[in-house]
């Protein structure tokens, strides 16, 4: 079975989807993460991000990989700290704009989730990615509430400051970013993450039924 879990940034996913993971047994996928180490390797090796082309061969010739719950690892380095610092925020949208680039993370992703049992979360993964997923959850969250828990992990950098760029964000992801026709779209705002959890393990469980 795959789990599709898609949302903007700060809307749950990560979380949730680990925690979802954790509790069906299933491995963990988050795409976004795949986009971010891309990100931070041209970064690494000096290379401009305004090549496309360059870029997707730099994501072919060094494929993303996962261990454990979470664990990120890009041409023989764990970046699972280093992808989440505020100069990847800023720069990330830029390098996943790219056709190019995202044509060749789509065919890891498929790769990745094609053994089943996985929980994948990002953007279109229900509308793109796994359109065939059994489970297709879309997370959403007030911005003020998106911004907040962006600030929990996001250590020296203003809410005011997280609340712009999520809404930068929101503006390049846009065209990325939609729930699927029979996606079950899920207002985070006021649920805690076990009661996020609960409900799309309610939905598992209704459709193994």
């Amino acid at each position: 079975m795959i789990v599709a879990i898609d949302g903007p940034a700060g809307s749950g996913k990560s979380t949730v989807a680990v925690a979802l993971a954790r509790r069906l047994g299933f491995r963990y996928l988050d795409t976004g993460a795949m986009y971010r180490a891309l990100t931070w390797l041209a970064v690494s090796h000096g290379m401009s991000l305004e090549n496309g082309d360059e870029l997707a061969q730099l994501a072919r010739d060094h494929p993303v990989s996962f261990a454990g719950e979470g664990q990120v690892s890009i041409s023989g380095e764990d970046v699972t700290g280093a992808i989440r610092e505020s100069e990847i925020d800023r720069l990330v949208p830029i390098v996943a704009r790219y056709p190019e680039v995202r044509e060749v993370m789509r065919d890891r992703q498929r790769a990745l989730g094609s053994a089943g049992d996985v929980v994948i979360e990002g953007r279109d993964i229900g509308t793109v990615v796994a359109p065939e997923a059994e489970v297709k959850v879309f997370l959403v969250a007030d911005e003020n509430e998106r911004a907040r828990r962006r600030s929990a992990d996001r250590s020296g950098v203003t809410t005011e400051t997280l609340a712009a760029d999520l809404r930068l964000r929101d503006e390049r992801d846009a065209v990325n970013t939609r729930p699927a026709d029979d996606a079950v779209v899920l207002d985070t705002t006021e649920l805690s993450i076990d009661e996020v959890v609960e409900r799309i393990e309610a939905l598992v469980e209704e459709h193994r039924s």
